[in-house]
């Protein structure tokens, strides 16, 4: 895993999640970055490797950390510039050894986006970053939202949400549905998913009535979907999608705005949700949640999200592995 922002929460869960790795019976994983950042909120026994088949042996008894020089200096709570770089060249050294086989998958911290826009990131997000460096085209992949009862899709993500209807379309619904379908199939070992998708508009537009785009966008994408034959139902009214019942009719949700499909989320399993990036050729999670510069320093971070994209990065694993 990437240790994220050395001065954020990040090398706090970690360390947190290495503690806990026998409660939750945690793959064995070890963490890329600035070790200075580990010691400067935690005490605990870290072990520096040069190579990641050295990992699993060391586990039980130690930290394993690949070694980044280096992050200048590190005051949890206080980004800089040279930190940014510590976090940008973790990550890329991360999904390298996960492109290569050496590391079955990656889970990336938290990073500050401010900080590495400053230093010429070009990327929305590490989402779009990992998707370049494994040869992805961006709208080949899809974010995941996944929690113990609840898998949510956004088919648009960082974007005002009065630009919404514009970015819909059809094909775009459409590329986002097969990502999620493969992504279920390959990563949770479900053969043949079954998708729910939410309409934009109140009560899924009335028919035409309170809005057109289900008529025109979504209900076109759903009819191609299922021509295809992928099991789809929708448009739903997004207010009645998301109770017990509903979530029981399908393995994932479709939502066409970010907080559609991130306020169910977070709603239902705010500490246990996990970032997963669907359509890339490693396992990529991450904890759903940001820096947190507040709290770095404080020991007050929880690392139940951390924990939580650890379990899922290696169930993801193992399905991709068994299907080899």
């Amino acid at each position: 895993m990437s240790l994220g922002d050395p001065a954020g929460i990040g090398p706090e869960i970690a360390a947190k999640a290495w503690a806990a790795r026998d409660a939750h019976r945690l793959p064995p994983f070890f963490v890329v970055g600035d070790c200075r950042s580990l010691e400067a909120v935690w005490n605990g026994p870290i072990e520096r490797i040069a190579d990641p088949a050295e990992a699993a042996a060391l586990f039980p008894r130690a930290l394993p950390l690949m070694q980044v020089e280096d992050a200048g200096a590190i005051v949890p709570g206080e980004p800089n510039l040279a930190g940014a770089r510590c976090a940008l060249d973790s990550l890329e050294y991360a999904v390298g050894l996960a492109r290569s086989g050496a590391a079955a998958g990656v889970v990336t911290g938290p990073v500050a986006k401010a900080q590495l826009y400053d230093i010429g990131f070009s990327h929305p997000g590490q989402t779009e970053f990992i998707a370049e460096r494994c040869g992805v085209a961006a709208e080949n992949v899809a974010m995941m939202l996944a929690g113990p009862t609840l898998r949510t899709v956004p088919v648009t993500i960082h974007v005002a949400l009065a630009d919404v209807p514009a970015l819909l379309t059809t094909e775009l619904i459409v590329a986002r549905a097969r990502v999620t379908e493969r992504g279920l199939q390959r990563d949770f070992g479900i053969a043949a998913p079954r998708l729910a998708i939410a309409g934009l508009n109140p009560h899924a537009g009335e028919n035409g009535a309170i809005g057109r785009e289900e008529l025109e966008v979504v209900m076109p994408a759903v009819a191609q979907l299922r021509a295809e034959g992928m099991d789809i139902e929708g448009p739903l009214a997004a207010d009645t999608m998301f109770h017990p019942r509903a979530r029981a009719r399908y393995d994932a949700a479709l939502c066409l705005y970010h907080d559609q499909a991130l306020i169910p989320i977070k709603t239902l399993h705010f500490d246990e949700g996990v970032n997963l990036t669907l359509g890339l050729p490693i396992v990529r999670a991450a904890p759903d949640h940001g820096t947190a510069f507040g709290l770095a320093g404080r020991d007050r971070a929880d690392p139940g999200a951390f924990v939580a994209a650890i379990g899922l990065a290696g169930h993801c694993a193992e399905h991709r592995a068994r299907a080899a």
